[in-house]
């Protein structure tokens, strides 16, 4: 399975209690930490509701 990079590029101030929640199952706490997931239906799902606080890149 295809391998994504997800990198935590803005605060989640001000943000819903759920996307604090998926950033935090994404395992990403800090801006500019970088995590290395597999790319299934979950995760892209994950990624879809915070996608305006992260950046993917594949691998």
């Amino acid at each position: 399975m295809a391998k994504i990079k997800v990198t935590k590029v803005k605060s989640a101030i001000n943000r819903t209690a759920n996307q604090k929640r998926v950033l935090e199952a994404l395992g990403l706490k800090k801006i500019g930490q970088t995590k290395v997931h597999e790319d299934t239906a979950s995760i892209q799902g994950m990624i879809s509701k915070v996608q305006h606080l992260v950046s993917v890149e594949t691998e």
